[in-house]
């Protein structure tokens, strides 16, 4: 829960307003603000045909203001737990670990809804085939293990 400057519950509505875009736009996920000289700030924006906009502004809060408002795309605050799911997973964290976390009931649920294929899947899979064969083959060395006293009661 997000609080507002008086500790009130922050609606989504307000949430997705004053943090969430102006994040995703400080972050360069939704458009962009450029520091251009003093008291100028350029910002650049997507519309819904692909097609850039900008506008010149005084102070960088209005700038990122402006993109957060007029802006298409980013992604939504939910993404994060899609994001986070893959990330478990493809790090080797078991699933029915991530289901727990997620507080999902189906192991399904977060391996098919929530799991998604990172992006550098290919050269994961062309290291896994070119690890040496002898480190597959080699077993973990065990910890020496102690006798134990016979049952007539001597010791070794």
């Amino acid at each position: 829960m997000f609080r507002d400057r008086v500790g009130r519950a922050l609606r989504r509505s307000n949430f997705r307003r004053r943090v969430w875009l102006p994040s995703l736009v400080r972050a360069g996920l939704l458009g962009r603000v450029v520091n251009t000289g003093p008291h100028r700030f350029h910002a650049v924006w997507p519309d819904r045909e692909g097609i850039e906009w900008s506008a010149e502004f005084p102070t960088e809060r209005e700038a990122v203001a402006c993109v957060a408002t007029k802006a298409v795309g980013g992604m939504r605050f939910h993404d994060l737990r899609h994001a986070y799911a893959t990330w478990l997973v493809t790090d080797g964290v078991p699933v029915n670990l991530v289901q727990r976390v997620m507080g999902h009931e189906q192991a399904s649920t977060t391996l098919n809804r929530y799991t998604h294929t990172p992006a550098d899947y290919a050269a994961r899979i062309l290291e896994a085939f070119t690890l040496p064969a002898d480190d597959l083959l080699t077993p973990a060395a065990e910890p020496p293990t102690e006798s134990l006293p016979d049952s007539m009661g001597e010791l070794p």
